[in-house]
């Protein structure tokens, strides 16, 4: 059994010993730490773990006192000197019992997370002997929820995931915000939005720190701010409200950004974050400040005439900058329009924090992190899950995008990996389409080159689905990767099957694939979804998870048939509707399932223009 052991993320060092452990009842779990309440969660969670799988009531005990004649189960000992690592841990399973060196809390709490994969691998009440090793490559792995476009979970659904990310070692959570916190003063922003309350965010910091994630605040402060900007007062604080020009060779309407060179930009964004950042416990912000496309067309058209765009935008992040240092905090900011003007970035304070983002797998995080390490800027590398603008996301280029990430945030020094999952174009993925990219950029962060092998398929469905059979995990890998069929061009970012959905102005772009093309993806997507429904799927909400990969291969089913009827294969536009509509009922009744109605007409509106193309 020991061989075909499976982990998330694998282990820096495991070693097989010969024997096994049997696991008695009625036996003690020892946490052996100078303050025992520190350890006390990460043993209640094997505790937990041991009663659930195999049955067993382990009890607590602090401290060695009156121990010196019964030798525990399992030993959790807090020796920072005999593992030197931060966050490491050394985990010892042999005939005589259980070990657990960790140099600090963090690390008895990611031993017991490895311990809680072994048991739910083990069919009986024995445990082979082990010796781990084990430490991550990145001090900050975390993880950012786009919660603005348009989809805002609700509160049972973080937990959740939270349990999740915390046991795949994951340290590190963002929410991203635009309008979705309710300000007391902004009522008008968010009122149709669901947003999330103070007392919420309260809550969810509460939880994520006791399993050791650190929750960080993040909103948006220069561009992205159409939700705000489009409503009387704030107007006056846009760059402009006409259209303008894209980095895409297209025009957009405004307002999008705020206009850096209005007094009122900067006071704005600290009256923002007096009330947001008093319901976290984290000392950083990621105050955003990325793709301010329309820079320098508006009202600081001047300004970047005589300065430059690249200096106008350092100027404003530099304010934001001394902002937040006087409050005590470390800035984040994206850092996508700074590498665009290299002599301005070593004039970054040295205190603050770049976020290298890019989501195809050829991304420039070699060339881009090497701006920031020579210029003495810590930096996170940030791919992507690869799940937006796809319905069931881009496997192939998740992977490689995810570890591009790493090995160039490895090689140039970057203190964090901050894997990222969008909600462009509606949020139209559901939720566990973007487990394979969350569970391979946890362990591709933790310890890359332990990972480069990980069974991805074998590992989701252990730890992502409880599904031991691997059903669950390569189907979902597989489905992932149906973009790959129709052999058209690679589309940035995007499907093309997603494109069929709702991308109309990209029908020339969709007439690339051609009809075999089309039944050959046909035909995977039915191989591929055909033992959905005898997976053996053990997870809480198991039934809900098989509702939503059908209804995610019905809409990809819907895509294709449009493909075929742009391909002049399909005429049966009455029928194609009525398919249609039955999607999009079960599509609002699993968007409710997990996340709030806030956003949700609006995501609907996406699929207007497919349904009037059916009239």
């Amino acid at each position: 059994m020991t061989e075909t052991l499976v982990f998330l993320p694998h282990p820096r060092h495991l070693t097989h010993l010969d024997g096994v452990f049997a696991l008695a009842h009625d036996s003690v779990i020892l946490l052996d730490a100078p303050c025992p309440q520190d350890i006390a969660f990460s043993a209640r969670r094997v505790q937990a773990a041991l009663k659930e799988r195999l049955g067993l009531t382990w009890s607590l005990a602090a401290g060695r006192a009156g121990w010196t004649d019964v030798r525990p189960g399992l030993t959790l000992s807090l020796m920072p000197d005999a593992v030197v690592q931060p966050q490491g841990y050394r985990l010892t399973i042999a005939p005589e019992g259980i070990q657990v060196y960790a140099h600090d809390a963090a690390g008895i709490f990611y031993a017991v997370c490895t311990l809680a994969q072994l048991l739910q691998q083990v069919a009986g009440p024995e445990l082979p002997c082990l010796d781990i090793r084990d430490w991550p490559d990145f001090p900050a792995r975390g993880l950012m929820l786009d919660v603005s476009r348009d989809k805002v979970p609700t509160l049972e659904t973080l937990f959740a995931l939270v349990d999740r990310l915390a046991s795949w070692k994951i340290n590190q959570l963002q929410l991203y915000i635009e309008h979705t916190f309710a300000y007391h003063a902004h009522r008008v922003v968010w009122e149709h939005a669901s947003p999330f309350t103070g007392e919420e965010i309260l809550a969810l910091d509460a939880y994520c720190r006791e399993r050791f994630i650190e929750l960080v605040p993040n909103q948006n402060s220069f561009g992205h701010l159409e939700p705000w900007l489009r409503h009387a007062p704030y107007r006056d604080l846009a760059e402009t409200l006409d259209e303008f020009d894209t980095p895409w060779n297209m025009r957009r309407q405004g307002p999008f950004g705020l206009a850096p060179e209005h007094p009122g930009s900067i006071e704005f964004v600290r009256s923002l974050y007096d009330e947001l950042l008093p319901y976290f416990t984290s000392r950083q912000i990621n105050v955003g400040c990325d793709e301010t496309i329309d820079l320098g067309q508006g009202a600081s058209k001047a300004a970047c005439a005589e300065r430059g765009t690249g200096q106008v935008y350092l100027d404003f992040l530099m304010k934001i900058y001394r902002d937040v240092t006087r409050r005590g905090y470390k800035m984040q900011f994206w850092g996508d329009i700074i590498t665009h003007y290299p002599d301005l970035v070593p004039q970054l304070p040295s205190d603050a924090i770049a976020l290298e983002w890019g989501y195809e797998f050829d991304h420039p995080f070699d060339a881009n992190g090497a701006q920031f390490a020579a210029a003495g800027v810590p930096f996170y590398v940030c791919p992507g899950t690869a799940s937006w603008n796809s319905i069931a996301g881009r496997t192939d280029n998740a992977l490689g995008n995810l570890r591009n990430a790493a090995e160039n945030g490895l090689k140039h020094g970057a203190i964090g990996y901050l894997n990222t999952d969008w909600g462009d174009a509606g949020h139209w993925q559901y939720l566990p389409m973007s487990y394979l990219g969350f569970g391979v950029g946890a362990a591709y962060s933790w310890s890359l080159e332990s990972n480069r092998a990980l069974d991805v398929p074998a590992a989701l469905s252990h730890f992502a689905f409880d599904d031991a059979s691997g059903v669950m995990g390569r189907l979902a890998y597989d489905l992932g990767n149906l973009y790959l069929v129709p052999h058209t061009p690679r589309m940035h970012n995007s499907s093309i099957l997603f494109w069929a959905l709702q991308g109309y102005t990209l029908e020339k772009r969709l007439l690339e694939a051609t009809p075999a093309d089309v039944h050959a993806t046909l035909a995977h997507l039915d191989a591929i979804l055909a033992p959905l429904t005898d997976a053996p799927l053990t997870c809480p909400d198991a039934a809900l998870v098989k509702r939503e990969f059908a209804n995610a291969g019905r809409l990809l089913r819907h895509a294709c048939r449009r493909l075929l009827q742009l391909l002049g294969q399909e005429t049966d536009s009455a029928a194609m509707l009525a398919d249609l509509e039955e999607a999009i009922v079960e599509h609002k009744a699993l968007w409710l399932a997990r996340n709030r109605p806030g956003g949700l007409d609006h995501s609907l509106t996406r699929f207007e223009p497919l349904r009037k193309a059916y009239l």
